[in-house]
């Protein structure tokens, strides 16, 4: 089972950042994901800059980048509704990511819309990304419990994932915006995902809150989830959860994969130094552990 690594931290990782990153800093920041060799960066959202600052300038990212494609890196951004689509697309984005929260107060904060609205409105965005010649991962958010609401019932969870397969969509991530999920829960959840459709693409984002992303991770991984959302240095987290923590750590996380003989194909040195400089520019000790501590070396393959 071929294992992808999406960094989701010049979105999610940037967005409750008070220290601004310049668009030239941001550019080189992805180059250097990028030549790291992990599989896609999702290189930012298009949100409301009066709301979310940091990401004012992704369409002058996404349009720096649009004729200078990687050959094996996807570029990815958010989009919550047609505007943002709108606005993508001209930017030249051709990876989207948009979701949906289980969470009927996580949905109404994030994107004014009810859990219901949000759902028909998002199918409804991603069939024009796929119109226009675009790729789509469709997420359920707060899928393991919520900051507002608490415990979110796995039936509300596959609902929404039943309503994106017969809408035509097959590459689906269960996120964990507020960090309740526990190992046994994020199998349960993914199994019955996998049951009802047996052909999607697994997809995962686990946020740290308690302690418990890279163990989630590790179980997801053993029921056969393909595709890992994490973020360098461990920085990130929902601006409209109830508490915001960091993302499970692209690094940290790439450590684990080569301790067991995974992706040695990734230059865990790359990620390293990024993060370190990501900590340098913010001026405060990040998440994440394995900039700090430097990695274990014994595994056969893992490159530097």
């Amino acid at each position: 089972m071929a294992i992808i690594i999406h960094d989701v931290g010049m979105r999610d990782g940037l967005q409750v950042e008070t220290t601004v990153v310049p668009t030239e800093r941001k550019v080189a920041w992805i180059e250097q994901l990028i030549a790291s060799g992990i599989d896609a960066v999702q290189v930012g959202s298009f949100v409301n800059p009066r709301l979310v600052p940091q990401m004012a300038d992704t369409d002058a990212v996404c349009r720096h980048f649009a004729d200078r494609m990687p050959a094996r890196t996807r570029l990815t951004a958010l989009v919550l509704n047609e505007k943002g689509l709108e606005r993508g697309l001209a930017a030249g984005v051709r990876d989207f990511c948009m979701g949906v929260s289980a969470s009927d107060t996580h949905s109404r904060k994030n994107t004014g819309m009810s859990t219901v609205e949000a759902t028909a409105r998002i199918i409804a965005t991603a069939h024009e990304a796929i119109d226009a010649g675009a790729r789509v991962q469709l997420s359920v958010q707060s899928a393991f419990g919520c900051g507002f609401e608490g415990a979110i019932a796995a039936s509300t969870v596959t609902r929404i994932v039943s309503e994106f397969v017969d809408a035509g969509f097959r590459t689906i991530s269960l996120a964990d915006t507020a960090g309740h999920a526990t190992p046994r829960q994020v199998q349960s959840l993914f199994r019955a995902v996998q049951r009802a459709a047996p052909d999607v693409v697994c997809a995962c984002h686990f946020h740290d809150t308690y302690g418990l992303a890279m163990v989630n991770a590790w179980a997801a991984l053993e029921c056969g989830v393909q595709s890992f959302e994490a973020a360098f240095a461990g920085v990130g987290g929902c601006p409209f959860a109830a508490v915001a923590a960091g993302n499970l750590c692209t690094e940290d996380f790439v450590h684990l994969l080569q301790r067991n003989e995974l992706r040695g194909d990734v230059h865990l040195d790359a990620l390293l130094a990024l993060a370190n400089e990501a900590e340098q520019l913010f001026g405060r000790p990040l998440p994440g552990v394995i900039h700090r501590t430097g990695p274990l070396r014994e595994t056969a393959g893992a490159r530097g």
